[in-house]
């Protein structure tokens, strides 16, 4: 008699099984339980909106929960930590950002990550451009006015970030190389905090995603002087582009669904056709423009793929700019 190995014993009930019925069991019927959404910055935020605004149609969708689980901290890097050491069940998804994934493989000396090895890159979901908005004490009206301001008064105007790495943080420092200005960064943990300390008075200025900037400055408790986008934003066409003063500026933020390495090729299928179906809803592109960003619908392979081109596009910024993170 022949003596199969153990490990064959165990794997040919799996293949005597009809193709489609193997398909499923790698995660083709994805979800069929519960899911954890890790949003990696705080609760309250733009990105986290546009998250739970996905999240919800999801749930929709498929009848089954996504739950949303906010594991903020280093400018992201926390939670996609924990998105990396997930078991690739399909059971815990999370947030793809630039902020983690583009901007801080240059921006830290060290990542407990690999952006390109830890993760498989599922779908898009949004861009947005970036607001700044100054403190109403700062006597400016305009982008030269602060310029002005700022360069009279070397390292007594600070600008507020939701973390280090992040776009709000990036868009900042590009601001600061080119127009040759001498500023101070002040990180926070989110941009919930940071939109706080901005409205007290406690720092000047912050690059804010562009929802909870506008929202205040229509309200009138800021100021706001222009978006980072290459033109201006439909949602806010009264604000002038960056790029209108200092050529060359262009920051867009974005996010996507990032999953642990290792997902069955089938479930990561279903999870980007799945979320191609949500992005394509009236409801949430309604939802999405209300919150001042446009529906990315990239399904796998170009995800990585805009994820390593816009890499590559930051890092000379980044190491101009000497902003870097030990």
């Amino acid at each position: 008699m022949t003596h199969l190995p153990r490990r064959s014993l165990l794997a040919a009930p799996f293949l005597a099984l009809p193709a489609a019925t193997r398909a499923q069991a790698q995660g083709a019927d994805w979800p069929n339980q519960s899911t954890r959404f890790i949003g990696i910055f705080p609760p309250g935020g733009g990105t986290d909106i546009l998250s739970r605004i996905w999240c919800m149609k999801m749930a929709e969708i498929t009848g089954q929960q996504f739950v949303v689980e906010n594991r903020a901290g280093a400018g992201g890097n926390v939670g996609t930590e924990a998105i990396a050491r997930a078991r690739p069940d399909g059971t815990t998804i999370g947030l793809a950002s630039v902020a983690s994934l583009a901007i801080s493989p240059t921006l830290y000396s060290r990542l407990p990550f690999d952006p390109e090895r830890d993760f498989t890159h599922v779908a898009g979901l949004w861009q947005l451009p970036n607001l700044l908005i100054i403190n109403n004490d700062v006597p400016a009206r305009t982008v030269p006015e602060l310029i002005a301001l700022i360069k009279a008064n070397p390292g007594k105007f600070s600008f507020a970030s939701s973390g280090s790495g992040t776009t709000v943080h990036l868009s900042g420092e590009m601001f600061k190389v080119l127009a040759g200005l001498d500023m101070v960064h002040v990180p926070y943990r989110g941009g919930a905090p940071a939109h706080i300390d901005l409205l007290a008075g406690r720092v000047q200025m912050i690059f804010d995603n562009i929802p909870q900037g506008l929202q205040s400055a229509r309200e009138g408790k800021v100021r706001a002087l222009a978006v980072t986008s290459a033109r201006r934003s439909p949602l806010a066409p009264e604000f002038p582009a960056m790029a209108e003063f200092l050529p060359g500026f262009e920051i867009d933020s974005w996010g996507g669904v990032l999953a642990p390495a290792g997902l069955p090729a089938p479930m990561v299928a279903r999870m980007a056709a799945l979320t191609r179906q949500a992005l394509e809803s009236e409801d949430v592109k309604r939802k999405y423009a209300e919150n001042g960003a446009t529906t990315w619908p990239l399904g796998p392979e170009e995800l990585a793929a805009f994820r390593r081109r816009n890499e590559a596009a930051f890092a000379p910024l980044i190491r101009a700019s000497g902003a870097r993170v030990d």
